[in-house]
């Protein structure tokens, strides 16, 4: 039989445990709402592209400058592209930052979160090398 210590220790253990969950709750509800709320902004080197991503990763705005008109189609295709990668890449490193600041990455579900986003949003370079 269990001594009133014993379960004095066990009831600790499930208020703990609870505790833990409810925090780890928390955490993640902000999280998600940290992430959706999401946007990058980023402009080419000279200024002729810029790109707008949402927290998908979808691009949501793009805005050429009038000047593009003065260089070949590849060119600007090229700039588009590039303009993306380096959206997605902000966009990953800004939810690797909301990441450590709720759940933190020195555990499973962090870096799931921070791999699983990077793998899916983070286009190829073209080099390939893989993602960046």
């Amino acid at each position: 039989m269990l001594g009133d210590e014993d379960l004095d220790a066990a009831e600790r253990w499930v208020d703990n445990w609870e505790s833990g969950l409810a925090e780890r709750l928390r955490q993640t509800r902000e999280l998600s709402q940290r992430v959706s709320a999401l946007t990058v902004t980023v402009h080419s080197d000279d200024g002729l592209v810029e790109m707008t991503v949402g927290s998908s990763g979808a691009v949501t705005g793009l805005r050429l400058d009038e000047r593009i008109r003065r260089q070949p189609a590849d060119r600007t295709a090229e700039q588009i592209l590039a303009v993306l990668r380096q959206a997605t890449t902000e966009l990953a490193a800004q939810v690797a930052r909301v990441t450590e600041e709720t759940v933190g990455t020195d555990n499973e579900t962090g870096r799931a979160v921070v791999a699983s986003f990077t793998s899916r949003i983070v286009p190829d370079d073209g080099s390939g090398h893989g993602r960046r």
